[in-house]
């Protein structure tokens, strides 16, 4: 591991901390919405597994959230692993954007909260 001066991990931190939590609140309003709701363009089985893969990066997040904390912020997280996580909650976004053009009861909830 590569050691960092305090500016270098001061920037690391301020970067990688605030991006961790906005994948935190990400995941969990997608878990959330997932949860609470039928969606009818969606087979129970997909929504299922969406659901399933959300619960799975929050657990990741919250283990590379850990972690982070644990060294002080002396390390970044490789692009690998941040990537699959973006794509996930895009993948979220689309479905609840997909979600409100549909004209759900819902919808007009889903809006005010975003």
């Amino acid at each position: 591991m590569p050691s960092f001066n305090s500016s270098e991990s001061e920037l690391l931190k301020s970067l990688l901390e605030p991006l961790l939590e906005d994948f935190q609140y990400w995941f969990e309003r997608s878990h959330t919405f997932l949860e609470s709701t039928e969606i009818s363009f969606l087979a129970a089985d997909q929504q299922a597994d969406l659901l399933a893969r959300v619960a799975q990066a929050q657990l990741e997040v919250s283990a590379a959230q850990s972690l982070f904390k644990a060294i002080g912020g002396q390390a970044g997280i490789e692009t690998s692993v941040l990537a699959p996580w973006h794509r996930l909650i895009s993948e979220c976004w689309q479905i609840s954007h997909r979600y409100r053009l549909a004209g759900s009861p819902h919808s007009i909830q889903m809006q005010s909260q975003e």
